[in-house]
């Protein structure tokens, strides 16, 4: 098994890898040893998602289910042990591996930023194999340190900003305004401001599927 195995298989699943670590060296909580690899969404997801027996079935939580399988199907063939981060409680402490795989930080308004997908962060799962292999070197520093930070600024109701971090009853009260239907159908305003949030190459739909699921009507 090889990191460039692993990322292919994602891919063809409707994933990619969002991180990888050495338990032994990162110290991931709840792990001993191996490789850590933790998988989520981009560009190649809503698709695949929106095609599936899980989506169309009517059923509650597709997008959990359909992570549940689909990551559940790459550790049997691939010989892992699948997490997630749903399902609790108890649920894995799937920030503490994100921020210990080197590609995702903590940003100035307090959201986890990844070095690919920006602010639009969606983890999907986690694939845990026994053996440690070699694994890519992960970046040095956040690149919130060279970067103007719009998102700072981006909320209409500073809901998310760098002094409180993030006001929740503020959020919640602006979606249910004619203001808020913006973010309703377009996503989170400061998200979406980061400028390493296009390399998610989000479907609009995607957004709108996310925010109903954080503010029902």
């Amino acid at each position: 098994m090889t990191y460039s195995d692993i990322e292919d298989a994602a891919v063809q699943g409707g994933l990619i890898v969002m991180g990888a670590q050495h338990p032994r060296v990162s110290e991931a909580k709840q792990l001993d040893g191996g490789t850590l690899i933790l998988l989520g969404t981009a560009t190649e997801f809503w698709p695949v998602l929106t095609a599936s027996a899980e989506w169309s079935d009517g059923r509650k939580d597709p997008v959990d289910r359909w992570s549940t399988r689909v990551v559940g199907q790459m550790a049997a063939a691939m010989g892992a042990t699948p997490y997630y981060p749903f399902g609790g409680p108890p649920y894995f402490p799937f920030i503490d591996w994100a921020l210990n795989s080197g590609r995702t930080f903590q940003s100035p308004v307090g959201a986890l930023v990844h070095d690919t997908v920006g602010m639009l962060i969606s983890y999907r799962g986690a694939l845990h194999f026994a053996e440690e292999f070699p694994i890519p070197e992960a970046a040095s520093a956040s690149p919130c340190i060279t970067c103007p930070a719009p998102c700072a600024t981006a909320c209409p109701v500073g809901a998310l900003n760098t002094h409180s971090f993030y006001d929740v009853a503020a959020c919640h009260s602006h979606l249910d305004t004619p203001q808020g239907q913006i973010c309703m159908t377009g996503g989170c305003l400061a998200r979406l401001a980061c400028p390493l949030s296009t390399g998610a190459g989000r479907d609009p739909e995607q957004s709108v599927h996310h925010m109903k699921a954080f503010h029902p009507s």
